[in-house]
């Protein structure tokens, strides 16, 4: 039995240990987490340091016809702007998750989280001046935390804001993206450029480390809050509009004709989806595409776990006349 002392001293080493500990994740990967956004002690590590997955900047480009490598029905992240079409393949994502990109005039901030199966696209100019972004290696909510380069404040990509640093609290401007198969984008935009496998790194493009990871029901870091209802890797189409967050899961939009309507926020949107290509988007009452997010159901909700959840009529599929066209 130990004595008052040697109790006393345990709880002197173990109170060490933990100022020693807490001051050691306050600089996680070199970042300050003192003041954060969110529960520093919410923040982890994914493994690799900062930049050990390297972000591309001003990467190559290649036509489609000398695209052979990809199959039809492999996924990539397309970005329709300016007049100008590229396609990001997830086989190349998967091992950059962040590509610095320009379209003509208009610089682009393509990101994408496998853990989450997110992928979106920012404008990444702040107070007139281009930011370029990195991976820095942490986690919030099992999604990527991306960094600027210039004051490294850290960024959420699902939250689209700043949750250290200089630009704590700011928000990016969210910039609409599909994520499809080669064959549809290819369909609908048959003059796209692709991203280039010659991006100065070695990697397999041909081997996809994440194929198990998206087949189980586990997810590899602590979220918040656990999503109810569906299975955790169940894809969803979300959208916020002023503040308001609703999800279209694959399974409900399945039971549809593929296109519907809805209101959010006072705003008549069109859900227009392809089951066969597994895609689809968010338009406005204009047909104007809208910055919705496809992604892990898990990520979605531990989010927004508020959100609201779009579900289909069980009896007669749900339809509405398409003002849009394909």
């Amino acid at each position: 039995m130990k004595t008052y002392t040697e109790s006393i001293i345990l709880i002197l080493l173990v109170t060490q240990l933990f100022r020693v500990y807490v001051a050691h994740s306050a600089t996680d990967n070199g970042f300050d987490l003192s003041k954060s956004l969110v529960p520093a002690s919410e923040i982890f590590s994914g493994g690799p340091p900062k930049d050990g997955i390297p972000a591309l900047t001003d990467p190559k480009f290649i036509p489609a016809t000398n695209a052979d490598w990809l199959n039809d029905d492999d996924r990539v992240l397309g970005v329709y702007l300016n007049g100008i079409a590229k396609a990001y393949p997830l086989n190349i994502m998967n091992w950059h998750e962040i590509v610095n990109d320009t379209f003509s005039n208009r610089y682009v901030l393509v990101t994408y989280c496998p853990l989450c199966f997110s992928g979106m696209a920012f404008d990444p100019v702040i107070n007139g001046e281009r930011y370029l972004f990195g991976v820095s290696g942490l986690l919030y909510n099992s999604d990527v935390l991306l960094y600027d380069r210039k004051t490294e404040s850290l960024w959420s990509q699902i939250m689209s804001r700043a949750i250290t640093g200089k630009y704590f609290g700011r928000k990016l401007e969210v910039i609409p993206l599909e994520n499809t198969t080669w064959r549809d984008w290819q369909r609908k935009h048959p003059g796209t450029l692709v991203l280039s496998r010659d991006t100065g790194y070695v990697r397999n493009y041909g081997k996809d480390p994440y194929q198990e990871y998206r087949q189980s029901p586990e997810i590899m870091f602590p979220v918040r809050f656990r999503a109810v209802g569906y299975h955790p890797k169940e894809l969803v189409l979300g959208i916020t509009i002023e503040n308001q967050a609703k999800a279209y899961p694959v399974s409900e939009l399945s039971r549809t004709d593929g296109f519907i309507s809805d209101r959010i926020a006072g705003q008549n949107i069109y859900i227009s989806f392809n089951e066969k290509e597994m895609t689809g988007r968010i338009l406005d009452s204009m047909c104007k595409p809208l910055p919705a997010t496809k992604l892990f159901w898990f990520a979605w909700y531990t989010f927004y776990p508020d959100t609201e959840v779009f579900k289909a009529n069980t009896l007669n599929k749900q339809s509405v006349e398409n003002p849009c066209g394909s």
